[in-house]
């Protein structure tokens, strides 16, 4: 499918642009009431047709009925769903997001441009990157080596040939087939090939080996011939319910490079090649990238946490302060620490408190009943940050980071509760790191 950008960021496919579509939406609707006159002419046709000179033959004749709001209701959602079939939307999302975009259809916003651009921009603007998050979301969950930044450079050895789904016993085989079928779209739409159909859903769990190679399975009692798209993987079921997918060589050097170029080749938080020489292990260094905590990962980690009117929280690399200001509306006393003098100046413009410092540097002092931090990502620095962070911290209290996913499948320095973040939920501040949040307490000790 061809698409460019048109005057204005207006997307299209050659055909039809959103602002065509919105416009033949918004004419059917005024339409509908002339619409349903002339059907309601069709019926008094119908029912004078039916008697002579008037008379009623006791004799009543359904002819249907229409409603104006259903009418509306039926346009609306046409409107959405063909849409999402024109710009072929399908070949893009990903499972996930399929699943909410299928509830954002039975009950859809208006259709307006703005409104198409919001559900459906990401898609249209960026399918690469659309296809590449669908499916690290389908593999970060299924091993922790795909949820690894330093196993996920291109060309890395030693990734699992296999994955451990359940849902395969007698009476939740159907999850175990979905399960499939979404890990096999995400790798198809990587690899230009047709999304997997429900006949060769059924043909794979029929037949382990249907799906390794082009060809056809034959007939059988119970089910037609079927020509199958070879996707490089076979599936063995086991009486424990559970089924292990098994991929190739070619479909494993595929993942291997989609999740590459997703999470970057050389990442921030990935282990250098070569170690640079000895430094001070308080000094800032240049390699450190600032990534902002977006809005939606403060509501979401606060969210999760039971913060008291008048607690003090301290949020070490503070940034822009977006955890402060979130930490004010809940009624907490926050207390930022920045290195960099216009971050810092920016929060103190808000009305915040915060020292312009090196974390590391500060001198701890245990005052703080909470500390929230997303320091910074690059290597294994952050477990320094964590250390010196719960020092602040008095008896009992509770830290909670924002790490990167390494800090929990790789490097083994720091323990807690963990919980994963969804994939890319740093994308807006430029970087596709799989990230998870720690919880750890001061004890009394």
């Amino acid at each position: 499918m061809t698409m460019h950008i048109l005057t204005g960021g207006e997307v299209t496919t050659g055909r039809r642009k959103p602002s065509d579509l919105v416009a033949e939406y918004e004419s059917k609707v005024a339409a509908i009431p002339e619409a349903l006159a002339a059907f309601q002419a069709a019926q008094d046709a119908v029912k004078t047709a039916a008697t002579i000179g008037g008379t009623w033959g006791n004799y009543t004749l359904e002819a249907g009925r229409l409603d104006e709001r259903d009418i509306e209701r039926s346009l609306l959602r046409s409107a959405w769903r063909h849409t999402y079939g024109l710009y072929a939307l399908e070949n893009f999302a990903s499972a996930a997001d399929k699943k909410r975009l299928e509830q954002m259809f039975c009950d859809p916003p208006p259709f307006t441009v703005e409104n198409i651009r919001e559900k459906f921009g990401a898609y249209i603007m960026d399918p690469r990157g659309s296809i590449l998050k669908g499916l690290a979301e389908q593999f970060a969950g299924l091993d922790p080596a795909f949820a690894s930044h330093e196993k996920m450079k291109v060309g890395v050895k030693g990734l699992p040939k296999r994955v451990i789904l359940p849902g395969f016993s007698e009476y939740s085989s159907c999850y175990g087939a979905e399960r499939v079928r979404d890990i096999l779209n995400a790798l198809a739409a990587y690899q230009g090939k047709p999304l997997i159909n429900h006949r060769e859903l059924a043909a794979l769990m029929r037949d382990g080996d249907a799906l390794i190679e082009d060809g056809n399975v034959p007939a059988d009692r119970y089910n037609e011939a079927v020509e199958v798209v070879g996707r490089g993987v076979w599936l063995r079921r086991f009486k424990n319910g559970r089924g292990h997918l098994f991929f190739g060589p070619e479909a494993l050097r595929d993942i291997n490079r989609a999740l590459a170029e997703f999470y970057g080749d050389v990442l921030p938080d990935a282990a250098e090649e070569r170690p640079a020489a000895p430094r001070a292990g308080t000094a800032v260094s240049k390699d450190l990238q600032y990534y902002p905590t977006p809005v939606a990962v403060v509501e979401r980690v606060l969210a999760d946490l039971y913060i008291k009117e008048g607690e003090r929280v301290l949020e070490p690399s503070c940034g822009c302060g977006r955890f402060l200001d979130a930490l004010r509306r809940r009624g907490a006393r926050p207390f930022g620490v920045e290195y960099d003098p216009g971050r810092a100046a920016q929060c103190r413009s808000r009305g915040h408190s915060v020292l312009t410092a090196n974390f590391l540097e500060t001198e701890p002092a245990p005052d703080f009943d909470r500390v929230v931090m997303n320091p910074p990502f690059y290597g294994r620095h952050y477990a320094r940050h964590v250390e010196h962070a719960l020092r602040f911290l008095k008896p009992g209290g509770a830290l909670t980071a924002i790490l990167p996913a390494t800090a929990r499948y790789d490097h083994g320095l720091l323990s807690g509760r963990w919980s994963d973040l969804p994939v890319g939920a740093f994308s807006e501040s430029g970087t596709n790191i799989n990230t998870t949040v720690l919880t750890m307490w001061r004890g009394d000790a």
